[in-house]
């Protein structure tokens, strides 16, 4: 592979709940999770409550991965508008069903999962967090 993209959340200060919910829905695990605290961010100019919030968070999920983060107020975290997160799941129906559903427990469902015109099955849902996401398989 000689280039991979990889998605980058920011979140208003729910990042770590999102990374959990996005590992239990992706069958992955979180990897890295550091804090503010103790790193060169934590300073004066760091609200006290903001020093348990994610500074850099990552999902690795059967070679994918999702990465996200707290952005600190003031700063511009969350509004996701533009973009989708896409996942396309490789082994059957069944899976990027239920990778589908859960993704979109307590969210919005914007186009159902089931058989476009060009074959397969995709859906679209804005998940509990705002964010846009696309699941397809073949």
């Amino acid at each position: 592979m000689a280039m991979q993209l990889d998605c980058y959340l920011n979140f208003d200060g729910k990042a770590e709940e999102a990374l959990n919910f996005y590992a239990q829905c992706l069958g992955g695990k979180v990897s890295a999770l550091m804090r503010y605290e103790g790193s060169p961010m934590d300073n004066k100019e760091l609200p006290a409550a903001w020093k348990q919030k994610v500074m850099h968070g990552t999902v690795d999920a059967d070679g994918a991965q999702i990465m996200a983060s707290d952005v600190p107020p003031g700063m511009g975290g969350g509004g996701y508008k533009g973009f989708a997160v896409s996942v396309w799941i490789k082994d059957g129906v069944d899976r990027a069903r239920k990778v589908f559903d859960a993704l979109a427990a307590g969210g919005k469902v914007t186009m159902p999962f089931a058989p476009p015109f060009w074959g397969g099955h995709f859906g679209m849902l804005v998940d509990k967090f705002g964010v846009p996401w696309m699941v397809s398989c073949e």
